[in-house]
């Protein structure tokens, strides 16, 4: 429509978008990205971020509308949206999208699902929601040139926006009305990039849940008559306004999924085909910051490969992106104190790796964070930016590590991206394995065959909320 917003072109294409425009590769995706992120948030379901927000939300009274993962009750879409994505976020071990800019597009989830169950909607339109976030949120990532990360913020500002669109198509909103909820909850929720700096605080992990509910929140305010910008995106002091100032504005709209355009985006290869950018978005193999997973990897593979001990190692070079080096390895993360701070430490990760010879939510805990072993190793371990392999990012998230042994030794490993990444992607034995690991601590052998079934069944699912009890123990 000539003179439509930006957020006016995707509101349109969100309402009219039907099951039928997925294809066999998106909706694949969509129930593997659905099974890691409740896994996730089973995983994470007690930590101590998702148990004190639970004891605040059981004291508001809301309305029941929608399940909460891992325990049963029913709380409000909001409520709802926020504890499963809090939950799902709480272990750093959910998906990950990385091209201008990162994010975690599994955390819109439990958004979907909160409005698609309190409209009793059926497993295919809430398959449909899925897609319609990752691609609505992918594409954000894609969007700012360089990446609003670069510019001091963070991704949570492009999840706020993203959300509105795919739960205002789950509760059946006029494209106007989507555009009015993406102009409330993308004017009033961006997050500063201090989330994610220095010593990490659990604001870490509940800021993107936060905008999860937000969008939620400002689809029901939409609905009820309250108005947004319109031009949330391009107008005056608008998002590409105020943090500017390069901006590919077409990656928002050209192409989307169903309209017979080319779909764009990075060109990766060995993947498969398909008009949605759900299949290239990548899981994560280590419950960690992503700029984290390529130096692992080339780690455990030295460490393995030549049968090494922890005191046979003297030093750890790591040859890595200038922004792995800045935000991952200043002075606070040589001494992380919390869970926040660790898995946003490349030299803890990699102390670990050394020490244990894995990285797992159990390096996480406080005993392994203090533990002596793992700290003797953090000195050893020093990071460099690289300008060659900061010039290969996005396309290839390429390190290189050397380590050399106290008897002189050098060894190195190389690798191009991540285990997790989709060239290179857990297979359903990994994928498996993480999910039985993260929910086991919740639901028994059966009831985790039960879910798995369910998912990869999605399609046939009538009844969302009968599936959603599924999250929990019988």
């Amino acid at each position: 429509m000539a003179g439509r917003s930006l957020s006016g072109l995707i509101a349109d294409w969100a309402a009219e978008t039907r099951p039928k425009h997925l294809d066999d590769a998106a909706l694949a995706a969509v129930k593997r990205f659905l099974l890691d992120t409740i896994g996730c948030a089973l995983g994470g379901l007690d930590t101590p971020g998702p148990t004190a927000a639970r004891q605040v939300a059981t004291e508001g009274g809301n309305q029941p509308e929608a399940t909460v993962w891992g325990v049963g009750w029913t709380t409000s879409m909001e409520e709802a949206a926020f504890l499963n994505s809090l939950a799902a976020r709480a272990q750093d071990y959910n998906d990950i999208y990385w091209q201008q800019d990162p994010s975690h597009p599994s955390d819109l989830i439990p958004g979907v699902l909160a409005a698609a169950e309190a409209k009793h909607l059926d497993g295919i339109q809430a398959a449909l929601g899925i897609a319609i976030a990752y691609e609505v949120e992918m594409r954000l990532c894609e969007f700012a040139q360089p990446g609003i990360r670069e510019r001091k913020w963070h991704h949570a500002t492009l999840t706020a926006l993203a959300m509105p669109f795919a739960t205002g198509r789950m509760l059946g909103l006029d494209p106007d009305v989507i555009v009015a909820a993406a102009g409330i909850s993308g004017s009033s929720s961006c997050t500063l990039g201090g989330v994610v700096a220095g010593h990490l605080s659990m604001m870490k992990g509940v800021a993107d849940p936060m905008a999860v509910r937000n969008g939620v929140w400002a689809c029901r305010l939409a609905a009820a008559g309250i108005t947004g910008p319109v031009e949330v995106f391009e107008g005056k002091e608008g998002l590409m306004d105020a943090l500017g100032p390069e901006w590919d504005a077409d990656v928002l709209t050209a192409g989307l999924p169903g309209t017979g355009g080319e779909p764009g985006g990075p060109s990766l290869e060995g993947i498969p085909q398909s008009d949605w950018r759900i299949v290239k978005c990548g899981m994560k193999a280590f419950p960690t910051e992503a700029l984290t997973h390529a130096p692992i990897s080339c780690v455990l593979h030295v460490m393995a490969d030549n049968d090494l001990d922890a005191d046979e190692v003297d030093k750890v070079t790591v040859h890595t992106l200038a922004r792995a080096a800045d935000i991952l390895s200043d002075p606070s993360k040589y001494d992380p104190q919390t869970h926040e701070t660790a898995d946003h430490s490349l030299p803890y990760c990699l102390s670990a790796a050394i020490a244990r010879g894995r990285v797992t939510p159990a390096e996480f805990h406080e005993d392994a964070i203090f533990d002596p072993r793992i700290r003797a190793q953090l000195n050893k371990i020093k990071v460099l930016a690289d300008p060659e392999i900061e010039a290969l990012f996005p396309g290839v998230q390429r390190c290189r590590v050397e380590i050399t042994t106290t008897d002189g030794r050098t060894l190195d490993r190389q690798v191009d991206w991540p285990k997790g990444d989709p060239r290179d992607p857990l297979t359903d034995e990994d994928l498996r394995a993480k999910f039985d690991a993260c929910a086991g601590s919740v639901l028994d052998e059966d009831a985790r065959g039960r879910l798995w079934d369910a998912i990869f069944a999605l399609e046939d699912q009538a009844d969302l909320s009968a599936f959603q009890a599924l999250t929990a123990p019988a």
